[in-house]
């Protein structure tokens, strides 16, 4: 006997260091980081950017699925715009896969015109440091004493 499958979706996200990897599954509208709710989520300052993706589609999108998020490395910025990232990724795979194209490129456009890095990673990295300074670019001063 095979159990009936249950529609869902894996997505990830970056921010630097920090990977988010985001299940996405059908449900009634449950969020969860790490195991908590959104509403819980530290630091409280940033947990407005946490609640972009569903501010800005609104809850009647995220209504019937469930998403559960983990969030490793980096530190708790980087971590927080990672999980967001996914958050966003998620929702556009889902509705992709299980619910239609239009309402997929509606998500897409909403996301796309508020920020780009909802959907689309930041290359940026950490520049290795070097010898004959502190850091990556700063050199030790000339003394000619």
């Amino acid at each position: 006997m095979v159990a009936a499958k249950i529609p869902q979706v894996l997505t990830f996200g970056k921010k630097k260091k920090a990977i988010a990897v985001v299940c996405c599954s059908q449900g009634r509208g449950m969020i969860r980081c790490n195991g908590s709710p959104l509403h819980l989520m530290k630091p409280e300052g940033l947990r407005l950017k946490l609640l972009e993706p569903v501010l800005l589609v609104g809850k009647a999108m995220f209504r019937n699925v469930d998403i559960r998020v983990r969030c490793r490395g980096g530190g708790q910025t980087s971590q927080i715009y990672a999980a967001r990232q996914a958050i966003a990724k998620s929702l556009v795979a889902y509705y992709q896969k299980y619910v239609d194209e239009a309402s997929k490129l509606e998500l897409k456009d909403i996301f796309i015109n508020y920020d780009k890095s909802l959907l689309v990673a930041d290359p940026r990295r950490t520049e290795p440091k070097k010898f004959g300074g502190h850091g990556a670019r700063a050199r030790r001063t000339k003394s000619y004493r």
